[in-house]
């Protein structure tokens, strides 16, 4: 029992130290290959740590090498501009001027649900409150607000419609029905349900549409009863 906890304590403080050698951005803001660096170590730590078995330095060397590939990769990432691009991913810009880019969306193995919850998140609730927004290389989400977005958000949209497909359950909470949605749709002078990248409904009427394929247009309807929320 005291060899395991000595030998816990060896790895642990081995683990520390590489881990700060790394550099602050290897714990806040990991690259996909520093991600799997951190995993290789947590795993090759652990074996040595759990077997008496397996020499101590096995573990300590595997997890050295571990970080001498981790400085060659990140030189690589410095200094060679495609082979940092291969490496480490670029931003993909999901929103721009003409709306949400369905194609940098499913390159990202993203849908439109995806997008709509990293938009609430960062405190923006309409695809139309921000100019352009993107997800980082490694994986964060960052937007660039339209000057007035606070005043565009008076009420919580909805996704009626996603990628095609009526959305029931917000259908439900809107208090309206599909054949409602699909009357708005129309007017737009979109035929089929299935071309709609994606429809957003607020309380007071608002509408975002895009089509797929086109810029993402604005509208209000006046919703019967009364209905608002």
């Amino acid at each position: 029992m005291v060899l395991v906890i000595i030998r816990t304590a060896i790895l642990f403080f081995t683990l520390l130290l590489i881990m700060r050698l790394m550099g602050k951005r290897q714990i806040g803001e990991m690259q996909p290959f520093e991600l799997v660096i951190t995993l290789l170590i947590a795993e090759l730590a652990c074996i040595p740590m759990s077997d008496t078995a397996i020499p101590l330095l096995y573990g300590i060397v595997s997890v050295i090498t571990i970080y001498v590939l981790h400085e060659l990769m990140t030189l690589v990432d410095l200094k060679v501009r495609p082979l940092r691009t291969f490496v480490s991913g670029k931003p993909s810009l999901v929103i721009n001027k003409n709306g949400i880019d369905d194609y940098q969306l499913k390159r990202n193995k993203l849908d439109v649900s995806d997008l709509m919850e990293s938009l609430r998140t960062a405190g923006y609730f309409s695809p139309d409150c921000v100019d352009y927004a993107l997800y980082e290389a490694n994986g964060q989400f960052s937007a660039l607000p339209k000057k007035e977005y606070e005043s565009m958000q008076t009420s919580m949209p909805l996704v009626i419609v996603d990628n095609g497909k009526f959305d029931a359950e917000n259908i439900r909470i809107s208090g309206l029905d599909e054949a409602f949605f699909r009357t708005q749709v129309q007017k737009q002078g979109v035929k089929k349900l299935k071309k709609v990248l994606i429809l957003t409904a607020d309380g007071t009427g608002k509408m975002y549409l895009q089509v797929k394929g086109q810029k993402y247009r604005v509208f209000h309807a006046e919703y019967p009863n009364g209905v608002a929320w």
